[in-house]
């Protein structure tokens, strides 16, 4: 599995929006600057996260994007899912079920299906506020 500047990027966009007030709508154009994200790719990324409804937009003076959760429930798992599509780490288990005409006789595929299994509980137990944390415990060492 290699991760997408755009999955890279969405956290990194997350946990910026988690660092405002959750009531308070981060412009477009802060958050590019802040985080040196050009505007139309920042756009792109947003608007995935805005229509699967992780957050939410608002649209002229005094808009801009907000959680609308708390940090601690949303886990990287969700966020590189919507940006990324899947976290199988081959393609034959990006289709369920598995269309690959070899599954039946495939002796790697149950290594790959519990690859799978790994990455998803790993990433999935980690939350936007963990990040956070962990990025305010480095600033502090």
């Amino acid at each position: 599995m290699l991760v997408s500047t755009k999955g890279r990027y969405a956290l990194r966009v997350m946990i910026e929006l988690a660092s405002h007030e959750r009531r308070e709508y981060v412009p477009l154009s802060t958050i590019a600057e802040r985080q040196s994200i050009s505007v139309k790719y920042l756009e792109s990324i947003l608007v995935v996260l805005s229509k699967a409804g992780v957050i939410d937009g608002l649209r002229g003076k005094g808009g801009g994007y907000r959680l609308n959760r708390e940090a601690k429930d949303y886990s990287v798992g969700e966020i590189l899912r919507l940006t990324e599509g899947s976290l199988a780490p081959v393609a034959c288990l990006n289709c369920k079920p598995n269309s690959c005409e070899r599954a039946d006789d495939c002796r790697t595929l149950p290594m790959w299906e519990k690859l799978e299994e790994v990455i998803c509980s790993y990433l999935d137990g980690i939350s936007i506020a963990d990040l956070m944390e962990s990025s305010e415990d480095d600033k502090t060492h």
